[in-house]
């Protein structure tokens, strides 16, 4: 097979210095020779078509980004968003760096598709002024803005988020490059932009914890106006940010008010039966029972200890149990499951007014196949 003759190694230098391997590391992932790549980056060499093009889908770019003569200029390769996370964090993976890129080019379709649908349907993102130390003032400001009753759960306060020209992505629970990896600490991520904000909450077991992680995001975009990307014991941090947006999390979820219905005497005394005990305004609510015990800790109602042996009793399950694997009866379903109706609805009715091709909303759509397209297009109309 002919190779590529005209490869740029300075670009593949780049890119391996970026997500900190080194070359020969790159050719084990990519199954490529350390001789061969050795002979592309110093004597000149090419690569097969289909070499080149597992090099590009590692690093998350395009086969002709390794053909530009140029060399690379940071500032025009990563947005000020993705340096502000890749500094808060130098320890990404190159698989999560990818995700974040990713993210950010759905963004631009979505942007892009919007401008061309010059519909009403979609308003965008205007911060709110919010009071900057008094976390709980803008907690109630924040419900009365989202319009958030004391019923909700995930889908519930994304589409209420959604409503207010911020994209809601979660990750996938199958392996694929919508996926946060099982083993990886990373919990979400906050992209800041003054038009359309998006918050990644990864794929979690419990609802409730993935609601948890989408208020603490929220927290950032709008109290802090800032990207930012969080590990799992970030969303138990009592210091700087990650407190407030803690606070801010949990009196989103569960308000002062909430806890009129919650009887102090019908208490149990054994730790294990705390979960059953909160189980009914867990599920109206959307929170975790951490939570719940969490916020009564705050206004006094509830001793540390207690707090404290309940989370010694579950620490970590919520996060460490990912939903992974099962069926994929359902595949058409999954675009809207992890880019949310909002976006879906835009690239559907893109496709409806003949702005795109069947072809490239198949690619906005996570690369579903046409059957399955059209098969989400019945869904969305009749959900």
């Amino acid at each position: 097979m002919d190779r590529i003759q005209s490869i740029n190694p300075a670009r593949i230098a780049w890119c391996c210095a970026d997500h900190g391997i080194t070359p020969e590391a790159l050719a084990a992932e990519v199954g490529i020779s350390a001789d061969r790549m050795s002979a592309v980056m110093h004597d000149g060499e090419g690569l097969t078509f289909n070499q080149l093009r597992s090099v590009a889908d590692f690093f998350g770019r395009g086969v002709l980004f390794f053909l530009e003569a140029e060399p690379v200029e940071a500032p025009h390769v990563h947005t000020p968003q993705f340096r502000t996370l890749a500094s808060q964090n130098p320890e990404l993976s190159p698989r999560l760096k990818n995700l974040i890129e990713r993210v950010e080019k759905q963004r631009q379709i979505f942007l892009s598709l919007q401008d061309e649908l010059d519909s009403d349907a979609w308003t965008p993102f205007e911060a709110l002024d919010l009071p900057s130390r008094d976390v709980a003032t803008a907690a109630r400001h924040v419900r009365q803005w989202l319009g958030l009753g004391d019923k909700n759960n995930f889908e519930s306060l994304r589409e209420a988020v959604e409503a207010k020209g911020i994209l809601v992505f979660r990750t996938n629970g199958y392996n694929g490059k919508w996926q946060i990896a099982k083993e990886s600490p990373i919990a979400g991520f906050a992209l800041y932009d003054e038009q359309c904000p998006v918050i990644v909450v990864k794929k979690m077991a419990s609802e409730a914890a993935q609601s948890f992680t989408l208020m603490h995001e929220l927290a950032h975009v709008l109290l802090h106006k800032t990207s930012w990307i969080d590990e799992e014991s970030d969303l138990r941090s009592t210091q700087g940010r990650e407190r407030e947006a803690n606070q801010f999390a949990g009196l989103v979820l569960v308000p002062d008010a909430f806890f009129k219905q919650i009887d102090d005497l019908s208490r149990p005394a054994e730790v294990a039966m705390l979960d059953e005990w909160l189980r009914p305004h867990h599920l109206k609510w959307g929170a975790s029972t951490e939570v719940i015990l969490r916020r009564l800790m705050d206004v006094g109602r509830l001793p540390l200890a207690v707090y404290m042996a309940y989370r010694e009793l579950v620490s970590d399950r919520t996060y460490n149990n990912e939903d992974q694997g099962g069926s994929r009866a359902y595949r058409y379903r999954e675009p809207r499951h992890m880019f949310g109706d909002r976006y879906v609805r835009t690239v559907l009715d893109s496709l409806s007014a003949q702005h795109i091709t069947l072809s490239k909303a198949s690619g906005y759509l996570d690369g579903l196949k046409i059957a399955d397209v059209h098969a989400l297009e019945r869904f969305c109309a009749h959900p």
